[in-house]
């Protein structure tokens, strides 16, 4: 019991150091054998970094950043010409692309790099096979060999490429395990993708580029890395990773707070705080339940120290006995515990090192870390003996001798303790609840109330032993055994109380925020309605197959065909930007669009009190900012899968005439639809209210009512309107709803036909919101049964070696056999119940205080969000408080029945007679 936390705290100290990276470590992953690994910013401007470089900002911050001095994505690369003169460099190119598998497609990154320089030693560790060398060669990382199902030796095409490569080697990132990558030679792999693909129509690869620099001397230092922000560039040295700049050194530090700036792994407070609570809870369990096991000890051991005071001992000795019984066990599981755990870090150190997904630097041993996690073992032990040492000491010799027990008094001081330790904490919890310090005040008066209820728990025993009255003959010898020996009981009882408690603590917190989810949650489609759509331009020609898939293999109540309209060729995407594409927009009479939006400056042209009240106007609803789809080509039966009942749109689509969903767009029954043909004209100069120059197409159209959702479209055109318009269309997908549930085979069966046909489409269904912390809840719910089984068979152990000799004179007088079992299963029921009922009143505290916490700073968001002009102040947060009734029926029910069952089933039925001590 003791060697048990040692064995998890010790491998977890041992695996988290030997997983976190010295700095020169860290270096040689990010930069190899070079001096920096330099790359551009992408907003084509100068910046300040963080000396990690994990974080940067322009000179003067995002306020007054002009995101209209941010290159092109076809312009050249400045980052060669920006070097610093003189120096080596290997370039480091990566691009995303679809790759073929045997299984069909996986994302994966590209990356061209020149292995054989000596700079780029340590970026990657060879696992099998070769480096590639020639034109056609690559190597893999055993991530990507594990998805795709393929092999040194395999043949691999990248989707859209014209020839295959070899895989020749597998490699891993030893900071990235589970990355999918294939590597190749420079100008091999990337390039001759991207001119594939633009033949083909489609878009090409954009590499991002990095250089692995070595300029000798001192390196890369911080002065070097500030010149080059000057320029635009991030920088990653390694001689500014072994000795980071002053704070006072560094210009974004004092541009932006550092406490502001963030890190990319953040936990929140509120995180914190119940990780907190729960381990602290945990601590707790373990000292209230090792305190029973040593009074069962000392209770079978008190003729032994009767005999000890027999022969001259006193209350010291038979104390330090006691006291060094703990100190040995704890002493022994300490040594025990800690060498089990390193010996288990050491043996799943692979397995570690997979689940973090980085390779350890090197076995970090902290000689004084693991020596105070010891101790926390010895003087656990040496706490839980307490109790047990003065309680052992305080009996008679001739009480210790004969068995027979003296009458002791309850403790007047510790009840008054434990209301003061109680009602301090919830008035601390509450008090945090409404204060800056938040979770961590919540979790300090949480665990102190805690304590205090603890404290209490003598006196509450006592309280529940006035039930006896009204229950049956074997529960009711049961209770009344616990109340009258509190000193094996309550510590019992308390233990149970700290697991249940932290159970109910975080299951009530999980469900209230699961309550909220649900009710935040906005559905994109009707319930079991889903949407097939292509992703690739150029998979238009599919479309046809694809629809026929869709209803081969899923159970379709009804299927409605959708087009989109497009500008150019068939391979134009809505929103393409690319030579020879434009687009068609709907284009929103000026006097209808939202003022916020539609003004020069945007928002702030405006004050605050005039955007607070603009946000209330009807024109800035934000249905229309949140729509996937302007447009899209279908029939009525477009209305009927998506639910839309509204006989006037129903009969406006068959009558050939366009629906509306937005009144925002239509003036006088009309609708203006813009083609825009100019692919430079579609993303306009960047300017609020400016129109691209097209030409118009203007449709009779019928509005639908305010209460009809269009589900992300905003007009529907039946295809007889565009076609009177002269638009063109292309297929693009369809909605579809389901007759009951699709299965996860169907699901499956569905994306491999997909994979087959070689085209990108997804099939989204909306299944409604889905909560995630069922699992979580059977956990603690499990974990809070194991441990109050634990403490309930602790405190029946002991409750069988007091009623020992009782027992044997209920067998010498002819009691039944089931007697005994019945007993030891009603002690054990009992103490389990007691404890589950204390918990769950005492695990509501903490979760309501986290909760208000939460409330607290999601109300002082929302009213920012109003005095800044951001929000019309209609949606007030919704932070609900639910106890997840069934959770505490399964803890209240469930837990006190097994516990019994599992004594009951445990205790032997027949006891040997008690024979007549020697006179």
């Amino acid at each position: 019991m003791l060697a048990l936390p040692i064995v998890g705290v010790s491998a977890a100290d041992f695996t988290l150091r030997s997983a976190q990276l010295s700095p020169a470590q860290h270096a040689t992953r990010v930069v190899g054998a070079a001096d920096a690994r330099v790359t551009a910013s992408n907003l084509g401007t100068a910046i300040y970094q963080k000396p990690d470089g994990s974080t940067y900002a322009p000179v003067g911050g995002f306020k007054d950043y002009n995101a209209g001095s941010r290159p092109k994505e076809d312009q050249p690369d400045p980052l060669a010409s920006a070097l610093p003169p003189g120096v080596q460099a290997v370039k480091d190119s990566t691009a995303y692309a679809k790759v073929r598998t045997t299984h069909g497609l996986l994302d994966t990154q590209l990356r061209e790099l020149d292995t054989n320089s000596p700079l780029t030693a340590g970026l990657i560790t060879v696992v099998r096979g070769r480096l590639p060398e020639t034109t056609g060669e690559v190597m893999a990382t055993t991530a990507f060999l594990k998805n795709s199902g393929l092999y040194v030796g395999s043949s691999v095409t990248p989707r859209g490429a014209s020839s295959t490569y070899k895989i020749v080697g597998s490699y891993e990132l030893p900071d990235e395990l589970k990355s999918a990558e294939l590597m190749a030679p420079p100008g091999s792999l990337l390039a001759p993708l991207d001119k594939a693909l633009q033949a083909a129509g489609s878009p090409g690869v954009r590499p991002q580029d990095a250089y692995l620099v070595k300029v000798g001397g001192e390196g890369f230092t911080w002065n070097m890395v500030k010149a080059a922000n000057t320029k635009g560039l991030l920088v990653m040295s390694r001689a500014v990773f072994l000795d980071p700049p002053a704070d006072s050194d560094v210009p974004l530090y004092q541009q932006e707070a550092k406490g502001e700036l963030g890190t990319g792994v953040s936990v929140s407070a509120t995180e914190k705080a119940i990780l907190a609570t729960v381990v602290g809870l945990a601590m707790l369990e373990i000292c209230l339940l090792a305190g029973p096991a040593f009074a069962v000890g000392a209770r079978r051991s008190r003729r032994q120290l009767g005999l000890v005071g027999a022969n001259g001992g006193d209350r010291r000795h038979i104390r330090a006995i006691v006291l060094s019984g703990g100190l040995v066990i704890g002493a022994v599981a300490a040594v025990t515990g800690t060498a089990i755990g390193l010996a288990l870090t050491v043996a799943l150190r692979p397995v570690l090192e997979e689940t973090i997904g980085n390779r350890f630097g090197g076995f970090d041993l902290r000689p004084l870390e693991l020596a105070g996690i010891a101790m926390l073992a010895v003087l656990t032990g040496l706490l839980a003996a307490i109790v047990p040492a003065v309680t052992a000491s305080r009996q008679t010799v001739l009480a210790s001798l004969t068995g027979r027990r003296g009458v002791r008094r309850a403790n007047r001081v510790l009840p008054v303790l434990g209301l003061v330790a109680v009602g301090s904490g919830a008035a601390i919890a509450l008090y945090g609840s409404t204060s800056q310090l938040g979770s961590t005040v919540v979790a300090g008066g949480s665990a102190l109330a805690e304590l205090g209820i603890v404290a209490l728990t003598p006196v509450l025993v006592g309280l529940f032993g006035r039930l006896g009255r009204w229950l049956p003959l074997s529960p009711r010898l049961a209770l009344r055994d616990a109340v009258r020996n509190r000193g094996r009981t309550a510590p019992a009882v308390a233990a149970v109380l700290a697991a249940v408690a932290g159970t109910v603590a975080v299951a009530t917190y999980q469900h209230s925020q699961d309550v909220q989810n649900r009710h935040e949650y906005q559905a994109e489609l009707p319930d079991r309605t889903g949407l097939l759509q292509t992703t690739e331009n150029s998979a238009h020609k599919d479309v046809p197959a694809l629809r026929e898939a869709l209803s081969r293999q899923l159970p379709l109540s009804g299927r409605a065909d959708v087009d989109r309209l497009y500008v150019g060729r068939p391979g134009c995407d809505t929103y393409s930007s690319e030579p020879g594409c434009g687009r068609v927009q709907i284009m929103t009479p000026k006097e209808q669009r939202c003022p916020l939006f539609d003004a020069p400056n945007g928002p702030a042209s405006f004050t605050r009190e005039q955007a607070k009240e603009l946000r209330r106007d009807w024109r800035c609803a934000e249905g229309r900012f949140n729509a996937r789809h302007e447009v899209v080509v279908a029939d009525e039966k477009l209305l009927s899968v998506l639910a839309v009942t509204d006989p006037g749109s129903v009969a406006a689509l068959k009558a050939g005439q366009a629906v509306s969903f937005d009144k925002r767009n239509v003036k006088d029954g009309r609708l203006t639809l813009r083609v825009i043909t100019d692919p430079q004209a579609v993303e306009g100069n960047g300017t609020p209210g400016q129109d691209p120059p097209g030409e118009d197409k203007v449709l009779t159209v019928h509005q639908a009512p305010d209460s009809t959702k269009g589900w992300g479209i905003e007009a529907v055109l039946p295809p007889a309107a565009a076609k009177a318009a002269g638009l063109t269309t292309t297929p693009f997908g369809s909605y579809f709803s389901l007759d009951g549930q699709a299965s996860s085979e169907q699901k499956q069966k569905i994306a491999g036909e997909i994979d087959r046909m070689g085209v990108e489409a997804s099939v989204r269904i909306e299944a409604g919101y889905q909560g995630d912390d069922s699992l979580a809840l059977l956990a603690l719910g499990v974990f809070a049964g194991l441990v109050t089984i634990g403490a309930a068979g602790i405190a029946t152990g002991l409750a069988q070696a007091d009623a020992e000799a009782d027992l044997k004179t209920l067998a010498a007088v002819g009691a039944a056999p089931r007697v005994r079992r019945t007993l030891s299963g009603f002690q054990c029921g009992v103490v389990a119940l007691m404890g589950v009922v204390l918990g769950s009143a005492a695990g509501i505290l903490p979760a309501v205080g986290l909760r208000l916490t939460e409330e607290r700073q999601m109300v002082r968001l929302y009213q920012s969000g109003i005095d800044l002009g951001y929000s019309s102040g209609d949606e007030v947060p919704y932070v609900p408080i639910a106890v997840p009734w069934e959770t505490l029926g399964g803890l209240l029910v469930l837990v006190p029945l097994g516990a019994a069952l599992l004594a009951a089933l445990v205790t032997r039925s027949n006891g040997s007679h008690a024979r007549r001590a020697a006179g």
